[in-house]
């Protein structure tokens, strides 16, 4: 029998560059640079599904949410976090927690945390409590410390209910 519980984790990067816009974790931040991507391009969103969707045996976002497909062009990924919860509610699974670290160099982004949990909770339906986001830099080493490029680090914990306990 399976346990009531699963975890999940999720990975994602993005290359920077010039003039483009960087989305966080739903939230934009001011910065000369920006996330290359099909879609928005926000590595802790999409780390963020990737990990929700493991833990419930969902495969990954890639897989859901594939970039050869032009409707997720330039996809805000609060849409595909949504969409995630969804399946994961649909399996018959409710979010314990999510936990994240945000890997950039600059800027320095502690005071849009408090922001970026907020815009992820309403995003999944949950309490703000359940959500907790973290940044870190690499010391100026590898692709994030020549910023290049930002990465973002995801684990969720996943409860096992009877599929009726959320409104959705």
């Amino acid at each position: 029998m399976a346990p009531p519980f699963r975890i999940g984790n999720g990975y994602d990067v993005h290359r920077l560059a010039d003039g483009l816009e960087l989305w966080l974790c739903g939230v934009r931040v001011a910065h000369s640079k920006g996330a290359v991507a099909h879609s928005d391009g926000d590595v802790a969103i999409h780390a963020l599904c990737d990990a929700l969707l493991g833990a419930a045996g969902l495969r990954d976002i890639g897989y859901h949410f594939p970039d050869t497909n032009a409707a997720y062009r330039g996809i805000d990924s609060k849409i595909l976090l949504a969409r995630t919860m969804r399946m994961v509610r649909e399996k018959g699974y409710e979010l314990g927690n999510v936990d994240i670290v945000l890997c950039l160099q600059r800027p320095k982004v502690k005071d849009l945390i408090p922001a970026m949990q907020q815009c992820l909770a309403q995003a999944m339906q949950t309490d703000v409590e359940n959500v907790c986001v973290k940044a870190t830099t690499t010391e100026t080493l590898g692709f994030v410390g020549r910023e290049e490029g930002v990465a973002a680090y995801a684990v969720s914990l996943l409860v096992k209910t009877n599929g009726s306990n959320h409104p959705n």
